[in-house]
């Protein structure tokens, strides 16, 4: 981190942090944030789903909800950008304050409740956003609160933004949304990945779907979970979304509502990515995802059994320098340990997760 980015977030952290987070997006915008622009190896650079990736570090969803900044951030050394989620019609979310710092956890509270300018606004951004940077953008589905027919909703958002992105990610996950998680169960996301495949098969191209899923699944729900993964032949699998548990916090802001993310997320989320691993026995794809801070917090994740990684909540400590310092210190641990290519380490630790 440079000692301007150090100054900015310093003056950020004064702020309200969703006001913060705005503030951020607009100087991206603006152009006025420093970025790394593309960061790669050969050891690094990786096809995952068809796509081929320049590093297996990517940007988790919530970042960028209204793909506002998708040029910027295809330059912050990501080697994937998923933003959204986006949901059929605008929603407001939850109401504010919805945002929390954990300071003294390095951790981050939300209960944002998908709030978002819709699919239309999303679209418009989406088919305007550059195709000169050889870096997949994809985009997160969501629910409207208030619909009757969810399902039907991630089908809506896929058809009306499928065309613009490399990949989307059906989000069942977020702890914010009323019974959104329902939709984990069986039948339902039996259902539910059902209809968004059979969407892409009327379109032009082969978007890859992905699954994310929470990190809260007892290890039945989890090895259900799989089994409907497998079944249906969804793409990948992202391990995992935000945590309802607050266990070891110590910030004074521990009880408030809301989807936990960052470190103290770290090692739940990593044991359902090698549980998950182990009961798909590595014949699904598998992206990880919670409380990713470091190059050994990645090379962890890829370990366990993820090809490769995103991350978002540590951004708002370390700035966005810790992108490529993450990917090219995950170069350095692959090269100390022998491994000519990061898909050599995949799955390679897991059985110290299980």
């Amino acid at each position: 981190m440079n000692l301007i980015e150090k100054i900015a977030l310093k003056a950020l952290h004064q702020v309200d942090p969703e006001r913060s987070h705005g503030l951020a997006l607009m100087a991206m915008k603006a152009g006025i944030v420093p970025l790394s622009g593309m960061v790669t190896t050969d050891r690094l650079k990786t096809k995952f789903c068809g796509m081929d990736l320049l590093n297996p570090v990517g940007l988790a969803a919530g970042y960028d909800k209204n793909a506002t900044v998708v040029d910027a951030l295809t330059q912050a050394g990501f080697g994937f950008v998923e933003v959204g989620a986006v949901t059929p019609r605008p929603q407001r979310g939850n109401p504010k304050p919805r945002l929390f710092r954990l300071t003294e956890d390095q951790a981050v509270i939300n209960r944002f409740g998908f709030n978002n300018e819709g699919m239309e606004a999303a679209a418009a951004r989406l088919t305007r956003r550059s195709r000169r940077r050889p870096v997949p953008v994809g985009l997160n589905l969501g629910a409207n609160k208030d619909s009757e027919d969810r399902a039907a909703d991630y089908v809506h958002v896929f058809e009306t933004c499928g065309p613009h992105v490399d990949f989307a990610t059906i989000n069942v996950s977020s702890p914010n949304t009323e019974k959104l998680r329902d939709l984990q169960g069986a039948d339902a996301l039996r259902g539910l990945l059902s209809g968004v495949l059979e969407a892409r098969e009327g379109q032009d191209k082969y978007t890859p779907i992905f699954l994310k899923i929470a990190p809260d699944l007892s290890d039945e729900e989890l090895s259900e979970v799989a089994g409907v993964a497998l079944e249906v032949n969804v793409d990948a699998v992202i391990a995992t979304n935000t945590t309802l548990s607050r266990e070891g916090l110590k910030s004074p802001f521990k009880a408030e509502a809301g989807g936990l993310s960052g470190p103290p997320l770290f090692e739940r989320s990593t044991r359902v990515l090698a549980r998950l691993s182990e009961l798909t026995d590595g014949k699904m794809p598998l992206i990880g995802v919670g409380g990713i801070a470091s190059a050994d917090d990645a090379y962890q994740k890829i370990r366990a059994g993820a090809s490769i990684v995103q991350l978002y909540s540590s951004l708002a400590y370390k700035g966005l320098s810790l992108v490529e310092e993450i990917a090219l210190g995950l170069d350095k641990l692959l090269e100390r340990d022998g491994f000519d290519h990061v898909s050599d380490a995949v799955g390679t630790g897991r059985k110290d997760w299980l």
